[in-house]
């Protein structure tokens, strides 16, 4: 009775990670507007999300198995709400000129937002609690769904919405993660069993570098891990200042902006959802890896060379080879780590590959927001296809030495 209400909680909380952080970011440029225009700040905001979640998700994963999964997904969601809220009431105040608390405080909220942002993990975790062996992976396939449909809604939501007001889409945010607060609270059932809690693990094992220094001492998956974090960061980082560069160079507002990332949310949904199962077995993952790659360095390249007068179809082109080029790259090379461990190191290691996503996703903006205002506009780029030309050797020679 209780596994229908069950399944929207766990799908809305999924929507609701995604929907709140895609109806953000792609306006983040313009939202700034009135507080700074520098690429390095710009930076050190989009990866402040990603730091605040490498730090907490192993704690919130542990608190799950000691206390349960419905109050840590309520405690998770009501952050997010508060983050949210705090982000949009300060966008709204009219702050004296050259106060630094505007700063001090939409940093405050994107980093309480991060730190709850452990929701994927734990109502994963429901979905495990609730699924048999046999049905566990269909049961994932809705993470896949959220996840994909959260990419796609929360574009075109901002762009349509900012059409009235730039900070019209951060207050959906906090209403949509409301809703979300409200039916966790009304509608999920504790999944974990009292029997089956755990207590709360020493501090080393809630350190995330203690970590991921294992999985890159790892002879097996070491080159391909570090590939894997450079992805992230290459990617995450021109990402970041993407907007910035289409607003400085192209004269873009809000309405182009938001396109270029729904096309990425719906094409990388479509080679995930449906086209990485068929391609992964007439290809191979190493093969689709490196594709990928290539076609994600086509992409960078791409968009700084696009005609100032005419730009939308080739940055559309290139936006779309972007979200294809991810769409194979991350879960081949999740596969490809997998397949080169036993038994006993896989959950430990592929554990580590969300944190080394989220490292990179820190680290690459502020690096490249600093590399856009120092060494010009079209610097990012160029930086990442360096990086991304890196993944490709690391690629290569992490599955060339486990042949051997």
């Amino acid at each position: 009775m209780k596994r229908p209400s069950t399944l929207l909680c766990v799908f809305v909380t999924l929507l609701n990670d995604r929907v709140g952080e895609s109806l953000v970011f792609p306006l983040l440029p313009f939202l700034l507007a009135g507080f700074t225009s520098s690429g390095t700040t710009l930076g050190l905001l989009a990866g402040s999300y990603a730091l605040a979640q490498f730090l907490a998700t192993p704690l919130i994963g542990a608190l799950s198995d000691r206390f349960g999964r419905r109050p840590v997904i309520a405690c998770c969601v009501a952050g997010t709400v508060l983050g949210l809220a705090l982000f949009a009431i300060t966008l709204e105040i009219p702050w004296p000129q050259a106060s630094a608390w505007p700063l001090v405080l939409l940093f405050s909220g994107r980093l309480l937002d991060g730190f709850s942002g452990g929701t994927a993990a734990s109502a994963g975790a429901v979905l495990a609690d609730i699924s048999s062996p046999e049905n566990r992976a269909k049961a994932f396939g809705l993470i896949g769904v959220a996840f994909g449909l959260g990419f796609i809604l929360g574009p075109a939501l901002a762009g349509v919405l900012s059409r009235w007001s730039v900070t019209l889409p951060v207050w959906i945010a906090v209403a949509i993660a409301a809703i979300n607060l409200v039916l966790v609270l009304l509608l999920l059932p504790e999944t974990h069993p009292a029997e089956q809690r755990r207590a709360l693990p020493r501090k080393r094992a809630l350190n995330p570098f203690a970590q991921l220094a294992k999985v890159f001492a790892n002879p097996k998956v070491g080159s391909l891990c570090l590939g894997f974090f450079l992805f992230f960061l290459a990617f995450n980082g021109f990402t970041a200042v993407l907007v910035l560069f289409f607003k400085q160079v192209f004269g873009w507002g809000p309405g182009p902006a938001t396109t270029a990332f729904l096309i990425v949310g719906v094409v990388a949904t479509v080679v995930q959802g449906g086209l990485i199962g068929p391609l992964v077995t007439r290809f191979g993952e190493q093969r689709l890896t490196l594709f990928g790659l290539g076609l994600v360095v086509v992409g960078c390249l791409l968009i700084p060379g696009a005609p100032i007068t005419n730009a939308k179809p080739v940055v559309f082109s290139a936006v779309a080879l972007l979200a294809m080029g991810t769409g194979l790259v991350t879960p081949c090379l999740r596969s490809l780590v997998s397949r080169r461990l036993d038994g006993d190191g896989q959950g430990a290691a592929l554990g580590s590959l969300q944190g080394l996503q989220s490292l990179g996703s820190f680290l690459g903006p502020p690096m490249m927001g600093l590399a856009y205002e120092q060494l010009g506009f079209s610097s990012p780029f160029l930086l990442a296809a360096a990086l991304l030309l890196g993944v490709c050797f690391l690629t290569a020679n992490g599955t060339l030495n486990q042949a051997s």
